[in-house]
């Protein structure tokens, strides 16, 4: 859009000069001006691009058709200041300004356009208007100093939304500290009395219990690397795929006949993308285990061009053609995803039981 503006500007100049040319009393058929004429007003399409360039442009184009005798004013030159010190090249428009109003008056004596010294400076003064370049030197700088105010006002309110998102993990995470800390603590202090008990008294540990204790173990672990995520977002980051044979092996020690398998050849994964696999298959697997009755669970990760497949599927008690409930792990599933440009399908099968597909996009390096 800019581009279709800076045409239309330099069209519009261009015409300007052409019709300004035309109608004046003395004007003259030298090709040469005309050509001036028109280099000047359609170089200033670049005026965003190249600013200090089209100032040089127009001003070269200003003392050629001034020189063969066209007594056009430099309105190019005027507007190519006002681009060049907008881009913040102040010391250069102010110094090819100045060069200007010298070399336009010795041009035109050296030209014979000039009757005298005095006839020269007239028309010079009338080519450029001293009041019209200040103003648009001004005008230039005026719109510099409001886009970097813009700009500064944009930086602050990043900031400012950095430090609430800061100050709101902090609360989170006191929050998640004084809900949930005590509560897995005690879990796992219990599980861990009833273990030893009954090892004391020489009794067999049911797996369900043995279950509950690795479960409250994991929990603390991963609420200790939750907290820490949120007091410092850079550090002790969140479990990947390499974690995801220990969330299979838990799976099979609370009873379920789980199966992982990986195909492709891994590269190097983004965190983010990292971070979210394990999590769907986390959720996956939690979802199994309290909901769907399943006796067996299988976990596939295929690495594939471009992209990292996940699929959760289980034999449990979803019926096909039902819709899915929408819980609030499969929406931080589907939530995690979608932030990643990815695509997640998750829903019954045909054949019974319940799927998850995710697939995420990975950059190749």
């Amino acid at each position: 859009m800019n581009r279709v503006w800076d045409w239309a500007i330099a069209a519009g100049v261009t015409v300007v000069l052409l019709v300004t040319a035309l109608s004046s009393e003395d004007a003259t058929t030298n090709p040469l001006g005309y050509v001036a004429l028109v280099a000047g007003g359609l170089a200033l399409a670049a005026h965003r691009r190249a600013p200090l360039a089209v100032l040089v442009v127009t001003a070269v184009c200003a003392l050629g058709y001034q020189a063969v005798g066209f007594t056009v004013p430099a309105v190019a030159y005027l507007v190519a200041v006002y681009a060049a010190v907008r881009a913040g090249h102040r010391i250069a428009a102010v110094a090819g300004s100045v060069v200007l109003i010298v070399a336009l008056p010795l041009v035109l004596l050296a030209s014979a356009n000039a009757a005298s010294v005095g006839d020269a400076f007239a028309q010079s003064r009338d080519a450029l208007q001293l009041a019209w370049l200040i103003a648009a030197g001004a005008a230039g700088e005026a719109l510099r100093q409001a886009e970097r105010r813009a700009d500064e006002a944009e930086r602050t309110r990043e900031e400012t939304a950095r430090r609430r998102a800061d100050e709101e993990r902090l609360h989170i995470a006191r929050e998640l500290h004084d809900s949930l800390t005590h509560q897995i603590s005690v879990i796992k202090v219990q599980a861990e009395v009833a273990v030893h008990l009954a090892t004391k008294r020489g009794e067999a540990v049911p797996e369900s219990l043995l279950a509950i204790r690795e479960a409250g173990r994991e929990a603390t672990r991963e609420l200790r690397a939750t907290l820490e995520a949120l007091r410092d977002d850079d550090t002790n980051p969140p479990h990947g795929l390499d974690r995801i044979p220990d969330l299979v092996e838990r799976a099979r020690t609370a009873g379920l006949d789980a199966t992982l398998t990986v195909e492709g050849r891994r590269l190097d994964l983004p965190s983010a993308v990292d971070r979210t696999a394990y999590r769907i298959v986390q959720e996956s697997l939690t979802n199994i285990a309290r909901h769907a009755a399943a006796k067996t669970a299988s976990v596939r990760i295929d690495h594939r061009p471009g992209a990292l497949a996940i699929q959760v599927e289980d034999d449990g008690k979803a019926v096909p053609g039902a819709a899915p409930i929408p819980g609030v792990g499969l929406l931080g599933m589907r939530e995690r995803v979608t932030a990643l440009g990815g695509r997640l399908d998750a829903g019954p099968r045909d054949t019974g039981g319940f799927s998850v597909r995710a697939e995420l996009p990975v950059e190749r390096p």
